[in-house]
């Protein structure tokens, strides 16, 4: 089932509940923009560790300011659960920030957009 091809209307229904990825080319595509270069790297690498955890690899370009994800499932050529799944981690974990009631602080300047 994970290596099965999604339709359309699943990567639509998929994308509904991803804010900021899109469909392009074939790819599951999300640019996360960053305060600088340090964070960029500190993406980049929360990023594969998640996907070595999940054994399934995205594209990353790293830039300066910014880390752009795609997704797909190279031996499916194609969008399944697998990068769906994968790209809700990703964005979980990316947008994380402490609440309002947590003991943590949060970065102080706007962390990823």
């Amino acid at each position: 089932m994970a290596d099965n091809a999604l339709t359309q209307q699943e990567i639509d229904e998929a994308l509904n509940g991803l804010p900021g990825w899109e469909l392009r080319e074939g790819w599951l595509r999300r640019k996360y923009g960053t305060p600088g270069w340090a964070h960029t790297m500190l993406l980049a690498n929360a990023i594969a560790f998640l996907a070595e955890a999940a054994n399934h690899h995205p594209d990353l370009e790293l830039g300066y300011a910014q880390v752009i994800v795609k997704l797909q499932t190279h031996s499916a050529r194609a969008i399944t659960h697998k990068d769906t799944a994968l790209a809700a981690k990703i964005d979980e974990v990316a947008r994380w920030q402490p609440d309002d009631e947590s003991a943590l602080d949060g970065f102080p300047k706007k962390w990823i957009h």
